[in-house]
């Protein structure tokens, strides 16, 4: 895995041999950030990105201007590889490592997100909870985006932070906003 473009562009991303995490692929990330470039401004923003596993999104974001990046995980690979490649980045002043359960952490939380990325096990028993806990929030800011890649087989057109999805393959990217999106 390496950062695709930015400031950091061509830098390899830590991960390691476990199948435990599930990485977002290289030509899922190239084309959700093709799609947030045309919609949001990375310069400044602050990044929450839950589930983190080895980080791809959130550094991604740090190379495109983004100020800082907090990481949530609780897998023990995650957390060692986010630390390691913030260190070989050289990011780790722009970067919060948080080991924690997901919902634990966003019922504690005060600081107010622009992107939230959300990339929980496929067989997360409640995406619907987790999308109101983050969108429903104050973790969200008011022009806040939030993604989440989840299964093709789910649908959230209901939820009334729903924007739009793109999918891959068998891969979702569902957008979601306090205030809907056109597209």
């Amino acid at each position: 895995m390496q950062i695709l473009a930015g400031t950091y562009k061509g830098l390899k991303i830590r991960s390691s041999s476990t199948q435990a995490i599930r990485p977002c692929s290289s030509r899922v990330k190239k084309s959700l950030f093709d799609t947030l470039a045309a919609r949001i401004d990375f310069e400044g923003i602050s990044v929450l990105d839950l589930f983190a596993g080895f980080g791809s999104l959130g550094f991604e974001a740090l190379s495109r201007g983004a100020a800082s990046v907090c990481f949530v995980d609780q897998h023990v690979d995650s957390l060692k590889s986010l630390k390691a490649s913030a260190q070989h980045i050289g990011v780790s002043d722009c970067v919060k490592i948080v080991n924690a359960d997901v919902f634990k952490f966003l019922s504690r939380a005060r600081e107010r997100f622009q992107l939230v990325f959300c990339d929980p096990p496929y067989s997360w028993p409640d995406y619907e909870g987790l999308i109101e806990k983050i969108a429903g929030t104050p973790v969200l800011d008011e022009e806040g985006l939030l993604l989440i890649e989840h299964s093709a087989t789910l649908e959230f057109t209901a939820s009334p932070y729903y924007s739009f999805h793109k999918d891959y393959g068998m891969t979702r990217v569902t957008f979601f906003k306090k205030i809907p999106l056109s597209i």
